[in-house]
């Protein structure tokens, strides 16, 4: 390859073949501290790789800064930035590769189609308010938010290149003739203070941002960045041109003190109060759609809605002998039912332009109207009131307008795990099972546990709940009407649990096996499979088998074995090709991710059919990292870590579409044959078009104030025209699957 040359303003004159092992394909830009790169990783994913210049990396204190700066941009949220796939700041060359997002810059699409309307502009400030939270939430000030750092993506807007923009603390001076920085975009205290610079000189150029958005020139504008530096700490903002409803807000932003300015929950707290009516049709840039895609959005196909946040999730561990559980018949958690949508943006399949309401802040049951072409919408809050006694039956609402979000149940932290079973929404979280009415969310009974309970939702298995403990310490199993305890056995703490059907598989570490019946918690049965190690049972709804897969010690093979788990009895046992692992069973088939034995990458999607021996492999053009997957008839649907969901028919063994959503890492997808649903660590709901693989609604995000996931928030359930999900701020929450777009 010949090298690049550089265009841009390093002082190098020829770029580097390669950043680590990553192939550098072409130069996407250029900028002050770097060159931007177009990259693809082994697996086929494209990447932006910035590429420091040499002039700087041979700093020391930049390097620092940029190891801090990289350490930073981990813990930040991929729904609002590009992600950081990986980075070496120890390089010679240090740089960092990050998931490369199709769409144009703010700067481009402005220079192509002129100011934005006054919707869209209200969406990006939303959509840069939200990018800001989170950044700042773990301590990063990007310091150089401006149009060229901002891509307009599918999903909203994107902001890029926070943290590495600024070899010092955004200190104005000049390098080989060019200003560090971009004065019409800094805040005034980066010129007077540049070693006090806070999260306040972001929301400055945000408001910079918008005036640009707005009306295609800065609020500052001079030909000299000096006369422009002097303006931004001396002069009054022009804001001639941008809309006046916009104008008050973003003046605010501008202010040149940073305790004046608003914070982004402030900027979004503002931006829902000030709005009675909000069109919240999704930006999707002009330049990329086709006509015949706008003919499809116009026509009735929904675009997505967006939202951000950090992860958070429960505890594991195992629960102590000494843990008394009690049941309590206790007050209910306060219920939200609401209609209304969320601040992301979502556009109706008709193209109705539906209206905000202002939450009411009431107790008791409130209502408030609101008109939308006609179309009477409910606002209620309920108020979280105890049951009068124990026989008290939930309020309940039609299936229609159920719409409803349950304030959390007990005090620890973590996404509830859920599942519907005996007419019950039945779930656990750290330190307590609980039953809630999935008619309006009603608690209907609560149960305190041992703090550690297990990641897994309880289920419901010979007609009784079994919320199992983690560890192998104990099994219990409840009544599903009140969550009194109908048996409990005590076990080894290295026995792992799986049901199957009415029976609980109980292996230790030594491979002995035992069946438990679920009714009644006594040993039905109780061996070992020889030449199966230790196995780990898996079983799927619908199907009355349990199945253990043990790839072999060079990932060329895997032996699958199908139980019946009532009796012990092997029904069959066979040797497949590739490390499989399967994820569902459903018409006499069974389903495997055909996965790499070194990094756990998903390169193919099998199908095994024991009554006939047939097996069916659909390859994937690109191989997936981490995936999770779901299967309904011929269709199985992958979710990968990093966002990127997929679509394949076992029937044509093709894949039908892929796309990239805004979830980092998401829960496993699930589906109802018209739509697939997943959850995302900040509390998000999604649902994308099953067919065509196109966002058609998103729910705000629920974060609350956690920050922090290890693994895969738990899958959502649905239940007929009814979805149920959680967050990590605790909610249990209710939506219709019939209008994803309304949420």
């Amino acid at each position: 390859m010949t090298p690049q040359r550089n265009t841009g303003a390093g002082a190098e004159a020829e770029l580097p073949e390669y950043a680590g092992q990553y192939h550098l394909d072409s130069c996407l830009g250029s900028g002050g501290m770097g060159v931007v790169h177009l990259a693809r990783s082994t697996s086929g994913l494209r990447l932006a790789v910035k590429v420091v210049h040499a002039e700087f990396a041979r700093d020391p204190e930049f390097r620092g800064r940029f190891r801090q700066e990289v350490a930073a941009a981990r813990r930040v949220s991929g729904a609002f930035t590009a992600p950081v796939v990986d980075a070496d700041p120890e390089a010679e060359r240090p740089w960092m590769a990050t998931l490369f997002i199709p769409g144009p810059t703010l700067s481009e699409h402005v220079k192509q189609n002129g100011p934005m309307p006054t919707a869209q502009l209200r969406r990006l400030m939303a959509g840069l308010a939200e990018a800001l939270r989170d950044i700042h939430r773990v301590g990063v000030v990007h310091r150089d938010l401006k149009p060229s750092n901002v891509l307009l993506a599918e999903d909203g807007p994107k902001v890029i290149d926070f943290g590495i923009s600024r070899p010092k603390d955004s200190e104005l001076r000049t390098e080989t003739g060019k200003l560090i920085g971009t004065p019409p975009f800094m805040a005034p205290e980066q010129f007077r203070r540049p070693r006090e610079v806070g999260p306040a000189a972001d929301i400055f150029a945000l408001g910079s941002v918008l005036v640009h958005a707005a009306t295609g020139r800065g609020p500052f504008d001079s030909d000299s960045p000096y006369v422009v530096a002097y303006q931004v700490v001396h002069d009054e903002p022009d804001l001639t041109g941008v809309p006046e409803n916009l104008a008050p807000l973003v003046l605010r932003c501008l202010a040149k003190e940073p305790e004046d300015r608003p914070t982004p929950d402030e900027l979004m707290r503002e931006l829902r109060s000030q709005a009675a009516s909000y069109d919240t049709q999704a930006f999707i840039p002009a330049q990329r759609a086709s006509e015949d895609e706008r003919g499809q959005q116009a026509g009735g196909e929904p675009a997505g809605e967006r939202s951000a946040g950090h992860f958070a999730g429960p505890s594991t561990g195992s629960a102590g002998p000494s843990a008394e559980h009690s049941v309590e018949q206790s007050a209910a958690p306060a219920v939200k039912q609401s209609a209304e949508p969320s601040m992301g943006s979502s556009a109706e399949p008709s193209g109705r332009r539906r209206l905000r309401g202002k939450r009411m802040a009431a107790v008791g049951a409130a209502a408030l109207g609101l008109a939308a072409l006609g179309v009477l919408v409910c606002v209620q809050l309920l108020d979280a009131a105890p049951h009068a006694s124990r026989g008290e039956s939930p309020r309940t609402l039609s299936t229609a307008s159920a719409t409803w979000a349950a304030e959390p149940v007990g005090s620890g932290k973590g996404m509830p795990q859920c599942s519907y079973g005996a007419g019950k929404l039945l779930c656990t979280r750290p330190g307590v099972v609980f039953a809630v009415s999935p008619a309006d969310g009603a608690l209907m009974w609560r149960r305190s546990v041992a703090a550690r309970t297990t990641s897994a939702p309880p289920l419901v298995s010979a007609g009784l709940v079994q919320p199992f403990t983690s560890g192998g310490s104990r099994l219990a199993a409840l009544a599903p009407a009140s969550g009194r305890q109908a048996w409990e056995r005590r076990l080894p703490p290295d026995t792992t649990i799986r049901y199957a059907g009415g029976t609980a598989l109980l292996t230790r570490a030594d491979g002995t096996v035992t069946g438990v019946d679920a009714a009644t918690g006594s040993t039905t049965w109780q061996r070992r499979f020889p030449g199966r190690g230790t196995p780990a049972f898996l079983s799927f709804p619908g199907d009355s088998s349990a199945y253990a897969a043990q790839t072999s010690a060079d990932g060329t093979s895997t032996q699958v074995t199908a139980v019946d788990p009532d009796t012990g009895r092997v029904r069959w046992d066979v040797r497949l090709a590739g490390a499989l692992r399967p994820f569902g069973a459903q018409d006499g088939s069974v389903f495997f991710q055909a996965v790499d034995s070194v990094y756990g990458n998903t390169g193919a999607v099998v199908r095994y059919t024991p009554a006939s021996k047939e097996t069916r492999r659909v390859k994937l053009p690109v191989a997936l990292d981490d995936a999770q997957a779901a299967v309904r008839g011929h269709f199985v649907y992958l979710l990968a870590t990093g966002g990127s969901l997929v679509a394949v028919d076992l029937d044509t063994q093709k894949q039908l579409w892929r796309m990239e959503t805004s979830v980092v890492r998401g829960s496993a997808p699930v589906t109802d044959g018209r739509r697939v649903y997943f959850s995302s660590g900040d509390g998000r709901l999604l649902a994308v078009d099953a067919a065509r693989g196109r966002l058609v609604g998103q729910t705000e995000a629920r974060l609350g104030n956690h920050s922090g996931v290890a693994g895969a928030p738990p899958a959502p359930v649905v239940v007929g025209n009814r979805i149920f999900a959680t967050a990590p701020d605790g909610t249990v929450f209710a939506l219709d699957t019939r209008r994803p777009s309304s949420w």
